[in-house]
Formats: structure tokens, C-alpha cells, sequence
């Protein structure tokens, strides 16, 4: 036993040592989604921050598949030297355990988490011509017309699926989901009133409503969203404790020397904090988080069990 502390010790000093004149090569920020998104965006933001701060270039991998299972797989696998990172979300996170018999990563043991940078929207509305004029009526409305009305989301455990079924758990009410390929897919049926309601991206549907081709009841985050600080959230409007939103953050494979992963965490930090990014990034609805690793690793702790159940209690599959 001895020996063997002895040689886990020795494979140790290297990874100390490189702390000491860490960074010394480029970085890659992997995101698993195609160019051009929001987390691509916001890794090409951080990578600018670190090549900036640190004088080394940082470079963006695109690793889109698998829904998001071949980027992090990738950076699992890779070594614990803090050049290799990801951009991360909660669907890859906290929610595919429960979706997938089997993931080519293990979300607790393979990442060590550095900063959960943003927490996006979703927005509840429904079609001008459903007959509720707010969220009771819409409750009440469901529960005298069980299986009549619809809802509308971009597949099985997504952010708008968990929080169609999050809020039938809540309100008590049967409300049949349908499935799309995308919000491109998504809207025009929902303009249309071929589906009755839907959570949608808040930037998506702020024009809509502004426009009057949706009627909106409340946002699905826990606090207000400054993109529509008018609307209340469903936690205000009846349902205490609603919250269901889609979040991303930068995480490193595991055993990197936490003396990295500080530093790591405080570009971070430093890059949204830049008025413009910051502004930019609430103008698509994000919130804003630059959170520490801790506070971090916690979210991931307590929303692993808390949406398995939601998803065991529906029936959500992987499709």
C-alpha cells in the first residue's frame, strides 16, 4: 500500500510542477454544438479572454453529435493539464444520466466544474386564441378539458420538454406534448394555432408577443428576466420552486491541479464582466452567472436527482 501511495504521489508532481509555469501551450475549448450558437459564441468570448490574459492562442472546437455526447466524451478523455476544455450544459450534465442507459462519460467523475457561466429562458405563451387570458385561467382551462390542449417542444429532454411536464406536475393537469426538430420546426405550427402553448427561447417569442401572434404568461427561470422584466415568473404566478432552465458552463477534465482551475475560473469571470459582452449576452436573454467551482459543482448535485425524477415521473425516453 505504501508503494502504491508512493507512485500516486510521483504521477502527481508533474501536473504540480506544470501548475507552477502553467500555461506554456494553446488552449481548445471544445463545444459540443456547430459554429455559430450561443455557446459557441460564449466559448469564443472566454478563449479571446484567456488568450488575452495569458498570451497563448485558444482555439474553438466545434464537436456537434450524439446530442453532445462527442464533445464531452473528448474532453474526458483528454489530460488533466487545463488545455482542454468544454463548454457544457445541463442537458449533458444532469439530465442525459437519466435519458441514457449509458454515456460514453460520467458527468460527476470525468469533469471538474470552473465557472457555470449563463442561465438562459424560456418563455410561456400560447396561441391568441386559446380562451385564457393569464396562467390561472390557462390551468383552469386545462383541467376542465383534460388531453385537449397541447404543447409544443424541441424533443425528448429538452429544456422546453422538462418544463412543459415540470409545469403539468405542478398545475395537475394533462396536457399533451408534441414533439419538433427544432424551434424552426416549432413556431410556424405554434403561430398557426395547430398547437396551443409552448415554452420557447425568449428571444424567439419576445418579438411575437410584442407583435401580438402569442400571448405571454410567465418566464421559466427563477427570477425575473431583464429582456421582459414585465412578465412575472412561474414562481411567482402560483407555482413556488418552478424553475426550468437551460444553463451552460466551462468545466476541465478531472485531476486538474485545482491551482488551474482557479485561475481558469477568474478569466472567466473577467470576460463577463466586459459591459459590452455583458449587455450582448442579456440581450439574448441570458442571465448572466460567472459562478464559483463550488457553487457550481452544487447546481450539478442538486438538479441530477431533482429533474430524474421529473423525467422518470413522465416517462421521458432518449429518442
Amino acid at each position: 500500500m505504501r508503494r502504491r501511495t508512493l507512485l500516486a504521489g510521483a504521477a502527481a508532481l508533474p501536473l504540480a510542477a506544470n501548475a507552477q509555469t502553467w500555461p506554456s501551450q494553446p488552449f481548445k475549448i471544445v463545444v459540443p454544438y456547430p459554429p455559430g450558437g450561443l455557446t459557441d459564441v460564449l466559448g469564443r468570448l472566454i478563449g479571446e479572454r484567456l488568450q488575452a490574459s495569458f498570451g497563448q492562442p485558444a482555439v474553438i472546437d466545434n464537436k456537434p453529435g450524439a446530442a453532445t455526447q462527442l464533445g464531452a466524451s473528448y474532453v474526458a478523455k483528454a489530460p488533466p493539464d487545463g488545455y482542454t476544455l468544454v463548454m457544457c450544459g445541463n442537458g449533458s450534465l444532469v439530465v442525459a444520466p437519466s435519458l441514457y442507459d449509458k454515456l460514453p462519460y460520467d458527468p460527476v467523475k470525468d469533469f471538474v466544474p470552473i465557472s457555470r457561466i449563463f442561465v438562459a429562458n424560456n418563455i410561456l405563451v400560447v396561441h391568441p386564441d386559446v380562451p385564457a387570458k393569464n396562467l390561472a385561467e390557462l390551468v383552469a382551462l386545462a383541467k376542465a378539458k383534460p388531453g385537449e390542449l397541447t404543447y409544443a417542444h424541441t424533443g425528448a429532454g429538452t429544456s422546453q420538454h422538462l418544463a412543459g411536464e415540470l409545469f403539468k406536475a405542478m398545475a395537475k393537469v394533462d396536457i399533451r406534448p408534441i414533439a419538433y426538430r427544432g424551434s424552426t420546426a416549432l413556431l410556424p405550427d405554434l403561430l398557426a394555432g395547430r398547437v396551443a402553448m409552448g415554452f420557447t427561447n425568449i428571444v424567439n417569442a419576445a418579438p411575437l408577443v410584442k407583435d401580438g401572434k402569442l400571448r405571454a404568461f410567465a418566464v421559466s427561470s427563477s427570477k425575473p428576466s431583464a429582456l421582459v422584466p414585465e412578465l412575472p415568473t412561474l414562481a411567482e404566478s402560483g407555482f413556488p420552486g418552478y424553475e426550468a432552465v437551460p444553463w451552460f458552463g466551462l468545466m476541465a477534465p478531472a485531476g486538474t491541479p485545482q491551482a488551474i482551475i482557479e485561475k481558469l475560473h477568474a478569466e472567466a469571470v473577467k470576460a463577463l464582466a466586459f459591459p459590452d459582452a455583458r449587455a450582448a449576452l442579456v440581450n439574448q436573454g441570458l442571465d448572466v452567472i460567472g459562478g464559483t467551482p463550488a457553487e457550481f459543482a452544487a447546481v450539478i448535485r442538486s438538479e441530477t436527482p431533482y429533474w430524474a425524477k421529473v423525467i422518470k415521473e413522465a416517462g421521458i425516453k432518449a429518442e
